[in-house]
């Protein structure tokens, strides 16, 4: 099940460029359902005082303009809980991130400060 995360109050910064997935039996590129290529990107979310690093999944042509430490807008970020055997995680995807200050793009919320 996919569940969607409310972003409003969330920061969010680059922690590293966009990244081809591959199978993990050979080089190719993995592929989402619809045939589009996928990549990584890992990203740390900023909210009243606390970070994470997530990596956050993207569909299709990677985004351009990302650096490392890059102020980003996220857009349809959900989280997908899995289990396979004894290991178990969970997966972010995004259908969109873009770098603040792009075309179109949005400004960041501010971080909440917690007290």
């Amino acid at each position: 099940m996919r569940l969607p995360i409310d972003v409003s109050t969330l920061s969010f910064l680059a922690a590293s460029e966009p990244e081809p997935m591959t199978e993990h039996d050979s080089d190719r590129p993995r592929l989402d359902r619809d045939g589009k290529a996928l990549f990584v990107l890992r990203i740390v979310a900023l909210a009243d005082g606390q970070a994470e690093i997530l990596a956050v999944r993207l569909a299709g042509v990677p985004p351009k303009g990302i650096v490392q430490g890059a102020a980003l807008r996220v857009r349809g970020l959900s989280a997908t809980p899995w289990s396979m055997a004894e290991r178990s995680g969970i997966t972010y995807r995004a259908e969109a991130i873009e770098p603040v200050g792009a075309a179109g793009a949005a400004p960041a919320p501010p971080a909440r400060q917690g007290a």
